[in-house]
């Protein structure tokens, strides 16, 4: 894939306009808040699945064995590094209180990994490395719903046992289940005898997981835009940035160029180098006793300043590290 910087501008500006609209029909009174848990359940338990179930049975990439094992491990390797990077970062941009500095760490540590990297790599690269993604995502997950859910909780606030059986319950989602399911019919033939009117029902459903996806992020940013705040000091945002935009797309890059990657994780890693902070760290901040206000600003940050620097770090990154 050789693109200029305007061409993959134009294969990002999309998502962003679709999320967009999302925040449009949420103010709109279109979408209701009260809709929201229904529809989050239908992406979740059925489009998402679907989309897995296209995307990787008969998809050669995941013959090769470095996919399959390497993915999820570069997956949970990148993301405990932002959380280690930024925890450790987060005291010299004036973040010591415990609370802001876990809030830091977990939202800026987490890179979007889903619902805006799926969309750029079915745009830029062949239908295989959209299978590779969702196999990565194994590893964003398993280290989201531990390592990270232990941060932002404070650790021995999140202690026990009945807590400790449920980061793993949410590790063990219906999408990782989809996946593995997937996987085991893959290497069934199952591409070869499911019928083709099942399969194409499959396709369909899928079909609908992204644009459902980011229409609820965009939602999602209507109703927390009421808690933002630009009172203290903006070196959170600025640092959140730096870090998120520019230091860790350089690490991960590396990881990338360096690792014995096969060429589709190799394009999956560059793509989730370039993306900025995930939305879901503002909703777990506020259940788990974070700083949702700060996550809010973090991924706002982020995210707007993601619609210019994404394209670079495509363009760079896969000139760099050899994704092309």
């Amino acid at each position: 894939m050789n693109g200029t910087y305007a061409t993959l501008l134009g294969a990002v500006t999309p998502v962003f306009i679709v999320i967009l609209a999302g925040f449009a029909i949420r103010r709109a009174g279109w979408l209701t808040a009260e809709a929201d848990t229904s529809l989050m359940r239908l992406v979740v338990n059925l489009l998402f699945p679907c989309l897995i179930l296209d995307n990787i049975l008969g998809n050669p990439a995941v013959e090769q064995l470095g996919n399959v094992i390497l993915a999820p491990l570069a997956g949970a390797a990148t993301t405990l590094l932002g959380f280690g990077v930024c925890w450790l970062v987060a005291p010299l941009l004036g973040m010591r209180e415990p609370r802001a500095r876990r809030t830091f760490a977990f939202t800026v540590g987490l890179y979007n990994y889903g619902y805006i990297p799926l969309p750029l790599i079915q745009k830029l690269f062949p239908q295989p490395t959209v299978g590779i993604l969702l196999v990565h995502n194994v590893g964003v997950e398993t280290a989201l719903w531990t390592a990270g859910l232990a941060l932002i909780s404070g650790g021995a606030a999140a202690g026990g046992e009945a807590r400790q059986s449920s980061r793993w319950r949410r590790v063990l989602n219906v999408p990782t289940i989809a996946i593995l399911t997937a996987l085991t019919l893959h290497f069934l033939g199952a591409r070869l005898w499911m019928p083709a009117v099942a399969l194409s029902a499959v396709h369909q459903i899928g079909q609908a997981a992204i644009p459902m996806g980011l229409l609820l992020t965009g939602a999602t940013f209507c109703d927390q835009i009421r808690f933002l705040s630009w009172k203290h000091s903006v070196a959170d945002s600025v640092g959140a940035a730096v870090l998120r935009l520019a230091l860790l797309p350089l690490c991960m890059l590396a990881l990338a160029k360096w690792l014995p990657c096969p060429l589709e994780l190799r394009r999956v890693m560059v793509v989730q180098a370039a993306m900025p902070c995930a939305v879901i760290p503002v909703l777990l901040a506020k259940h788990y006793g974070g700083d949702p206000a700060l996550a809010l600003r973090i991924i706002l940050t982020t995210s707007l300043l993601g619609l210019l620097t994404i394209p670079f770090w495509l363009q760079f990154g896969l000139k760099w590290v050899g994704g092309n």
